[in-house]
């Protein structure tokens, strides 16, 4: 290990030890200042962001800088995390909640401020130290954080070293890094996640978004419509969670997509331009990256295709779907995928075959009033999330209006080869004790019984 890797990881390994003589009470108070910070400095890191990164939307950033910050905080507070967190008098069970140590992080390009520093929350909650490796192209957004967050934690007495940063991160001191903590998060590329579960400790990581899109019918097609564009376009099409894929019923299919034209999109059916197209998204079947995050004008113009002005979204109708077809794979662009269907169950089949492609384990979007139709999608798709009649890019990782996790981290089961299949929270950075005394009133049946 570098000398560089072990001198931080004891920097903060010293500052963890101070952390964990912290009440419940002050251990809150630099967590709610972690949110706050972001929210009160909400446009000047997304105008960061934007030009670090060079993809999104700054309004997108400044809406998620806030939200994730308010909705995160909110969840957390009054929750206990330290010392004695449950008792169960009648199972004679006392839960004591206990850290972690030193959380490794390594954070993406796409969202280089609320990753950060959702994860550092969750990780000062169970008072663990973070350092956080971001991506290349998102360093200066985490240094940015980390000198707004250094002045508080000066004002509050508080160790800075219990939020570091790689300022000049490489592939390899990441990988050290992991190694060396206690516990890591991977949030980004596969190759980043796949290191995180090389390196010998618990980690957190997540898979590939690819999340399909059923509309119903009989659904209010223009609600859905709006809600399915907003959750396509946000940030330029970069959140894992955007709806990739709009599979409707044959009989109103015309209807839909004339609705979803009237609300911004471009419709392309056409064998010619949908070939020349992929190969500009997706040259020798991989995604461009000179089109991710970008505008669909940028998008059109690298096609050579002229789109109406204030087009939203380019909706693409392949003539199949599943293996063996680019569009079935995630578009992380302003770009979606249009597919009809018979019958649900033939709906449900569409999107199970082009999660096979990719974004197995992820989420998916259903704007459906058909209960029987919504648990039969959500037994059958291999997904950890169903997201139903919401937008599902801002929802899917939690939302005032669902009961999912607040999290940036969005876990995808083994089928995305994770180690969780639901949304990362607090209570991940946590160890556990279990005090356990006799039960009340406890019996042991008899062998009949157990055996009836």
């Amino acid at each position: 290990m570098s000398q560089f890797i072990q001198s931080l990881v004891e920097r903060s390994r010293n500052a963890q030890q101070i952390l964990c003589t912290y009440d419940q009470e002050k251990t809150d108070e630099i967590v709610k200042m972690f949110a706050k910070v972001v929210f009160d400095n909400a446009e000047p890191l997304a105008k960061l962001a934007a030009e670090e990164s060079r993809m999104g939307v700054y309004e997108d950033k400044v809406t998620k800088n806030k939200g994730k910050s308010r909705n995160i905080w909110n969840a957390l507070k009054g929750k206990k995390s330290i010392g004695i967190i449950g008792r169960d008098e009648e199972a004679g069970l006392i839960e004591v909640g206990k850290p972690m140590g030193v959380i490794a992080a390594a954070t993406p390009c796409t969202n280089p401020v609320v990753t950060p520093m959702c994860n550092a929350m969750f990780a000062v909650k169970c008072q663990n130290s973070i350092i956080i490796a971001p991506h290349p192209r998102g360093k200066k957004c985490a240094m940015a954080l980390a000198e707004l967050y250094y002045k508080e934690l000066d004002r509050m007495g508080v160790p800075r070293d219990i939020f570091l940063v790689i300022e000049a991160p490489t592939v390899e001191l990441t990988t050290e890094l992991m190694s060396a903590c206690d516990a890591v998060i991977a949030t980004g590329g596969m190759g980043v996640v796949k290191s995180a579960y090389s390196s010998g400790k618990p980690s957190y990581g997540v898979g590939p978004g690819n999340v399909q899109g059923l509309v119903d019918e009989g659904i209010d097609y223009k609600a859905a419509a709006g809600r399915m564009i907003a959750s396509r376009i946000f940030d330029n099409g970069i959140i894992c969670s955007g709806t990739q894929s709009i599979i409707a019923p044959k009989k109103d299919y015309d209807a839909i997509i004339k609705e979803f034209v009237s609300q911004g999109a471009y419709y392309i059916d056409d064998p010619a331009v949908l070939a020349n197209l992929a190969e500009v998204v997706f040259p020798d079947g991989i995604i461009n990256k000179n089109v991710v995050g970008q505008s669909v004008k940028t998008i059109a113009d690298l096609a050579g295709i002229t789109v109406p002005e204030g087009t939203k979204v380019i909706i693409v109708k392949p003539e199949k779907h599943g293996a063996g077809v680019v569009w079935s794979k995630e578009k992380m662009c302003p770009m979606m995928a249009a597919y009809s269907y018979e019958t649900w169950e033939e709906a449900v089949e569409i999107a199970y075959d082009n999660l096979l492609v990719e974004g197995e384990g992820h989420s998916a979007d259903i704007q459906s009033d058909n209960q029987a139709h919504i648990e039969y999608a959500g037994v059958r798709l291999p997904v950890s999330r169903v997201v139903v009649n919401q937008t599902c890019s801002s929802m899917a990782g939690g939302a005032f209006a669902n009961a999912l996790n607040p999290t940036t981290t969005l876990g995808c089961g083994s089928w995305g080869n994770n180690a969780i299949s639901e949304n990362l929270f607090f209570t991940h950075l946590m160890n556990k004790s279990r005090i356990a005394f006799v039960k009340k009133h406890w019996n042991q049946p008899s062998d009949e019984e157990i055996f009836a």
